[in-house]
């Protein structure tokens, strides 16, 4: 697959701002549409990838990226435009299949993280789970392709998840590295590019040591509250 003139695409395979100045009568989770110029700068900056506008790394990254906008932000699946809404599916590590609407309730990151020593997806909602991130890596969580190893209409690609970790995590204090997960993943899509099904597979025991790694938090800090609270009510 070449590269391809980015007008000539989908609307969900190009740059997620035009997605969301595209989006019309939506039913925005905060009441309002997002805005990712921070986020722009931390990846103009941070990426290790810079990949040609129109290649096929280009657009599986656009597509996942709207994909991650639309169930962070609009509360009703029915108005996502990335996926095929009553097939979608998605798994992590060959886990529990989760549908649009479970996702839209639950929020990706438990979708993601499930239940493990340091962090139960059970016990959590999307707004807490949210919050938590939000608050251990204060200057963002960005994403983005490293490589793509199969094209459409199963799509295989390897990504980089990565930020700074300045924030206490839970009760573990912050070690202020940059905390970084590779993984795999495999979308199957539609001939226009729209998302069936999504497979993750990546080391989340890995990922949760090096949010503990600091220890705890001594007890006379503790219940202070968290000093990104304003920040995360702001962001929303």
């Amino acid at each position: 697959m070449s590269a391809t003139q980015s007008n000539e695409l989908p609307l969900w395979v190009q740059d997620r701002d035009k997605v969301i100045a595209a989006s019309t009568n939506v039913q925005w989770r905060y009441g309002t549409a997002p805005d990712y110029t921070r986020s722009k700068e931390n990846l103009a900056k941070e990426s290790t990838r810079n990949h040609v506008e129109g290649s096929l790394e280009a657009i599986v990254q656009n597509l996942v990226r709207t994909f991650e906008m639309e169930v962070s932000f609009k509360t009703n699946p029915q108005q996502w435009l990335s996926v095929v809404n009553d097939k979608f599916r998605i798994t992590t590590n060959g886990g529990k299949e989760f549908t649009a609407a479970d996702v839209s309730v639950q929020g990706t990151y438990n979708v993601f993280m499930g239940d493990s020593e340091h962090y139960k997806a059970s016990e959590e909602t999307f707004e807490t789970s949210g919050h938590l991130f939000h608050s251990t890596f204060p200057q963002g969580f960005p994403w983005e392709v490293l490589e793509v190893y199969s094209g459409p209409p199963v799509v295989t690609f390897k990504w980089r998840h990565w930020g700074h970790f300045q924030g206490s995590y839970k009760d573990y204090a912050p070690t202020g590295e940059t905390v970084e997960i590779i993984g795999l993943s495999v979308a199957h899509v539609t001939d226009d590019l729209k998302i069936v099904s999504l497979e993750h597979y990546f080391d989340n025991t890995l990922f949760l040591e090096k949010l503990t790694a600091g220890g705890k938090v001594a007890a006379d800090n503790q219940g202070k509250g968290c000093p990104f609270s304003s920040w995360f009510k702001k962001s929303r």
